[in-house]
């Protein structure tokens, strides 16, 4: 029989900035936030780089975790009390599945996406290490697993995790609009959270509901651009990319560099930097101990390295003193990028490979509503169930399911000639 004392001291309230105080539901939650996997996501910045921009942006992956747990919690309590009934193992198994799918982000959470480990994004590492948890556990994550991978009976318990409506997203926008102060993204959680209802195993909104819901999808869409795809977080974040990929090449160059125990093993020639998989238990083990602390370090030592460009890159991104960007909608003009870099080779000294590092074109991408393949529904008081396009008259669906891209291009401020103006085209020396 447990200790109903330790049991007791488990139920901790959490008193969080966005929704007052919070619970911890249950006993195997308590010890998965514990656990020093789950530990780690308080050294992991939610937003990666944006604090560059938003001053106040430096909250984590940790906070953000438990707000989601909290408003699953909740979300489970209105579903039960509209019908759904649940039992202690499928509310607990929902709980940690939302808890856990960020345990696999790297430093500066998406930032960092592909850079360090190569060819894995962070849901198949959130996923190893679920299992990985799941054997310490002796098989109580089952549940969480299952619903995770959309493996579950009850479709609708991954919905919650992960869909057009997860908790996941109505955390994050909330959050993060709270920390850095953009309004914008402020969208009515515990509203959209009272009017959803199971209906034939599926996860729809109570049509009163709609109001809220537009106002969800509106905010989303608006975040990516003022928030997560501001231009200058695209800059900072491309050029923590490039330090990485110029580290990585002057390592295997066979040129010292620098790098923590934990980041070492991914970016300097070895077994995981090669083939990550070839040792699962190694991999977690090594990737667990990798924060954003681990970055700062090396950027601090690369800032004095010989080779120019990766000094120039480490100490820009400390000092803030990044690349320019520009942003357009349609793709660069190859012509212009070829231009500025030969501008960079012919009168700063710096070689044609040099040369791509800091000049460099790429596209970013928001889709605030992928409307074909998982849509959200409205059930009315008839007991029909109608999607988005039937029952707003504001949202334009289609507008919104389609992907809006943006076109940058990254250059040194110092590449053109002073008081020529603020178009590249006519600035290059």
């Amino acid at each position: 029989m447990p200790d109903e004392r330790i049991s007791r001291n488990k139920r901790k309230i959490i008193n969080d900035p966005v929704y007052g105080f919070i619970s911890v539901p249950s006993d195997l939650i308590f010890d998965l936030i514990e656990h020093p996997y789950f530990q780690r996501l308080r050294r992991i910045r939610q937003l990666g780089l944006t604090f560059y921009v938003y001053p106040a942006a430096n909250h984590t992956r940790f906070q953000h975790a438990l707000g989601a747990m909290h408003l699953m919690n909740s979300a489970l309590d209105v579903i039960e009390r509209k019908g759904s009934s649940l039992s202690l193992e499928e509310r607990q198994g929902a709980i940690a599945a939302i808890l856990l799918p960020d345990i696999g982000h790297g430093p500066f959470s998406h930032a960092l996406e592909h850079s360090i480990v190569e060819g894995l994004d962070h849901e198949i590492l959130s996923e190893l290490y679920m299992q990985a948890l799941n054997k310490q556990f002796n098989g109580l994550l089952e549940d969480a697993i299952h619903i995770f991978g959309n493996e579950y009976p009850r479709l609708f318990l991954h919905q919650l995790v992960s869909s057009q409506l997860d908790m996941d997203r109505l955390d994050y926008l909330n959050r993060d609009s709270f920390f850095t102060g953009v309004t914008e993204g402020v969208v009515g959680s515990e509203r959209i959270i009272k009017m959803l209802r199971v209906v034939n195993d599926q996860l729809v909104v109570d049509r009163k509901g709609i109001y809220s819901i537009e106002k969800f999808l509106i905010s989303r869409r608006l975040m990516y651009w003022q928030v997560y795809l501001h231009k200058t977080v695209v800059a900072a974040e491309q050029m923590l990319v490039h330090s990485l990929k110029r580290a990585r090449e002057l390592a295997l160059n066979g040129e010292k560099i620098f790098a923590t125990p934990a980041l070492s093993e991914f970016l300097l020639p070895g077994k995981l930097s090669e083939n990550p998989l070839s040792d699962t238990n190694r991999l977690l083990e090594c990737y667990a101990q990798l924060d954003d602390n681990d970055i700062f370090t090396v950027l601090k030592a690369w800032s004095n390295h010989p080779d120019k460009i990766l000094s120039m890159l480490s100490a820009g991104l400390l000092n803030r003193k990044l690349l320019a960007i520009r942003i357009t909608k349609t793709p660069s003009d190859p012509n212009l990028l070829e231009s500025m870099r030969k501008t960079l080779v012919r009168h700063h000294g710096f070689s044609p490979e040099e040369a791509k590092y800091l000049v460099f074109a790429d596209r970013v991408s928001n889709s605030a509503y992928t409307g074909d393949d998982d849509q959200i529904f409205f059930y009315d008081n008839s007991g029909q169930l109608l999607s988005l396009s039937e029952t707003s008259d504001i949202v334009n669906v289609p507008l919104l399911s389609t992907s809006d891209s943006k076109y940058f291009i990254c250059y040194p401020k110092w590449l053109f000639s002073e008081g020529a103006g603020n178009n590249p085209e006519q600035r290059v020396v």
